[in-house]
């Protein structure tokens, strides 16, 4: 799978590209990314990408023509090596909040270009004539759009079959199945007085499967409410998870 980027700030996406998870699925030839800087668009010597918002107001708005002409070279090159190109997405405090769903569409989807943008704002002209979809980490800002683009793309990437040493671990995930995670363990059997739980040490993977079901469904009840009402609106509860649940 391949990931476009459109960054003023390339040098920091090795921290996904060569390292963990991620890295060594780039390296494995599972993903790629390729990073556009908008400046090596612009055609003035100070390589300008933004200016002064018009009506006034604080902060710098980035400019169309750089970010756009960035674009339009991405397009060029997946035509050129006759791969197809998926969609334009903004990272942007107004779009739908990222989630495991929107990870797995993407991967589903295919090939998918990030636009982070830095300063006040991004031109709404760009958008307008350039943006296909639009995602947030959360209800929070941050300095730009290029450590959303990672996480989101680390998401990604772990769905890759073949990606991990064990690609039951993405499956096991938390968030996958509309639950949070069970708890783990592992050695020392005991540590300072606590101990692995006996249903963990006796093999019976029935057993096991029953506990870790339980104790996701006590977790995500306590922590993430929320979740399970998601869960049981999209048939993601069967009838044991409910009795379970009014147990508790």
């Amino acid at each position: 799978m391949r990931f476009d980027v459109v960054t003023l700030f390339p040098e920091m996406f090795p921290a996904l590209t060569q390292w963990g998870v991620t890295g060594r699925a780039c390296d494995k030839g599972l993903a790629s990314v390729k990073l556009w800087n908008p400046r090596d668009y612009c055609s003035d010597p100070r390589k300008t990408v933004d200016d002064r918002a018009y009506g006034g107001g604080p902060g710098m708005v980035m400019m169309v023509k750089p970010l756009e002409d960035a674009v339009n070279a991405i397009k060029a090159s997946h035509q050129a090596e006759h791969i197809p190109s998926g969609p334009i997405c903004l990272l942007a405090p107004q779009g739908e909040r990222f989630s495991q769903k929107i990870a797995t569409d993407i991967l589903n989807h295919g090939n998918i270009s990030f636009v982070c943008g830095r300063y006040e704002a991004i031109d709404q002209r760009f958008v307008d004539r350039n943006v296909d979809l639009q995602l947030s980490m959360g209800d929070f800002v941050v300095s730009g759009g290029e450590l959303p683009a990672m996480a989101m793309m680390d998401a990604v990437i772990r769905l890759i079959p073949g990606a991990l040493g064990d690609d039951d671990s993405a499956v096991q995930d938390s968030f996958v199945n509309g639950l949070l995670d069970h708890p783990h363990y592992t050695r020392p059997e005991i540590y300072e007085n606590l101990s692995v739980p006996d249903v963990l040490l006796g093999g019976h993977h029935a057993k096991i499967a029953d506990w870790r079901r339980q104790k996701s469904l006590e977790l995500t009840l306590r922590l993430r409410p929320d979740l399970i009402e998601s869960a049981r609106t999209n048939g993601l509860l069967t009838q044991e998870d409910e009795q379970f649940l009014r147990t508790l």
